[in-house]
């Protein structure tokens, strides 16, 4: 029952709790109860989604706003909102777009705007990384990657990672390791393998020591490797979203392994990149992959799009369509997405991730050495994960007490996700400032220290 309960919470908070009740019970009155129980009514229910947690009826730069005026800080976005939520430069870019009558282009032509993004993209993203592909959504963008990897290779299995995400569609659920989307829909794709993801924290075997469990999670790929024939390619996220953030040294022999065992590498920078690890892309820090999977800020925060960069020679399939998608080049999506990647540039958000992110993480271990509730703290640029523990020894999980600091948090302004029950992750667009940092932390460490005192929600 209780391995049950954890599938349930690996990609974020659910909705079926008595937490979930009371919060509704206390926050929601009047029009947004109203337009709450409308969305209950129409909409499809889903632990992840409906019913939800309120009505939002705006969203500005690192703030939500429900119909009551209230504001919260947002340390989620669903990962779109790095530049900031309706940035007014994508907003004035997409006006122009659309004044220019230049929105959606059949598949069979192109427009300028798809080809200027297409220019940067091999631009900016790292090794020579050059030919992009456009899609809807990070989920159809990591079946591209997927698909190309099959097609260039001649093989049809991969190895992807234990409760990794990689999008909700069939074949991005196959590489995906999270049985919560998976789970009762039988066979999936064939071939897609998974193996154990670096956690230097919580690793099954009981390692202290991180070059001891870099070579068990290295000996696993290569046993498959050895094992199984027919490898096109290993997808991961090259940190993960929980975040656990491997050394260099684990990607360098991943990337030895493919080259010797002639698979790709895929990485899926769909949350990590642009800019949110304190460099334009997280694979920096690393290696460069075969292909790259980007999505969710590729949008601007306003409008779905993703997509893959790879290198040249990887340009070898006309003979088979991979990514045969109605938006493919849409110019609308092209304009938000260089408007995104030109604000983080000039403002330098990549240079302020960085340096907040070393700020908080400091912050947070301070929080950490006073709190016995916080067994972890793990992270890199504004992608940081906290880990509650009930007990920093045998480091058992804090569910409930999670799911309550959330709450408490959310009563007081801040609004963040929990990842595998106890979690909690803090991604805040990439323009929040010390001063905004400060008061996030403020009333994270309030309701840490209000759930040690014993009260409840």
């Amino acid at each position: 029952m209780q391995r049950e309960k954890r599938f349930e919470r690996e990609q974020g908070d659910i909705n079926l709790t008595p937490n979930r009740r009371t919060f509704w019970e206390r926050n929601l009155v009047g029009e947004a109860k109203r337009w709450f129980e409308e969305d209950t009514k129409y909409f499809l229910h889903q632990s992840l989604s409906t019913p939800v947690l309120n009505v939002i009826s705006k969203a500005q730069g690192i703030y939500l706003e429900d119909l009551d005026g209230k504001q919260y800080i947002d340390m989620h976005g669903n990962g779109v909102h790095n530049a900031g939520f309706n940035n007014p430069q994508v907003v004035k870019a997409l006006k122009k777009q659309l004044d220019e009558a230049m929105t959606f282009c059949p598949r069979r032509y192109t427009n300028i705007t798809a080809i200027e993004l297409a220019k940067k993209l091999a631009e900016i993203t790292p090794g020579g990384l050059c030919r992009s592909l456009f899609c809807p959504g990070g989920s159809e963008a990591i079946e591209m990657a997927s698909m190309l990897a099959k097609q260039v290779t001649g093989h049809f299995k991969t190895i992807s990672f234990w409760d990794s995400f990689h999008g909700a569609g069939f074949g991005a659920a196959s590489v995906g390791g999270e049985a919560h989307f998976s789970g009762g829909l039988g066979p999936m794709v064939p071939g897609a393998l998974h193996v154990e993801f670096p956690n230097y924290y919580r690793n099954p075997w009981g390692f202290n020591n991180k070059d001891d469990v870099d070579a068990e999670c290295l000996r696993q790929i290569e046993v498959v490797l050895q094992r199984e024939s027919e490898m096109a390619a290993i997808i991961a996220e090259p940190i993960s979203a929980t975040p656990m953030v491997p050394t260099p040294r684990y990607w360098q022999g991943v990337k030895k392994l493919c080259e010797d065992y002639g698979a790709l590498l895929i990485f899926d920078e769909i949350i990590e990149g642009f800019g949110r690890t304190g460099k334009m892309f997280a694979s920096e820090y690393y290696v460069t992959p075969d292909i790259l999977v980007l999505g969710k800020s590729l949008g601007g925060g306003l409008l779905p799009f993703a997509g893959i960069v790879t290198h040249e020679k990887y340009n070898n399939c006309p003979h088979r369509s991979i990514g045969h998608y109605t938006h493919e080049k849409n110019a609308l999506c092209a304009a938000a997405a260089l408007a995104e990647i030109d604000y983080l540039e000039k403002h330098k958000l990549c240079q302020h991730a960085a340096e907040l992110g070393r700020y908080t993480l400091k912050r947070l271990n301070a929080m950490k050495d006073k709190h016995p509730l916080i067994g972890n703290i793990t992270g890199v640029g504004l992608h940081i994960g906290i880990d509650l523990v009930t007990d920093p020894k045998t480091k058992e999980r804090a569910v409930d007490e999670a799911e309550i600091i959330m709450f408490k948090c959310l009563e007081k302004g801040l609004s963040f996700k929990t990842i595998e029950g106890n979690v909690i992750t803090l991604r805040p667009a990439l323009v929040i400032t010390q001063e905004e940092m400060d008061r996030a932390l403020g009333i994270l460490e309030e309701a840490v220290s209000a759930v040690e005192q014993g009260k409840t929600y």
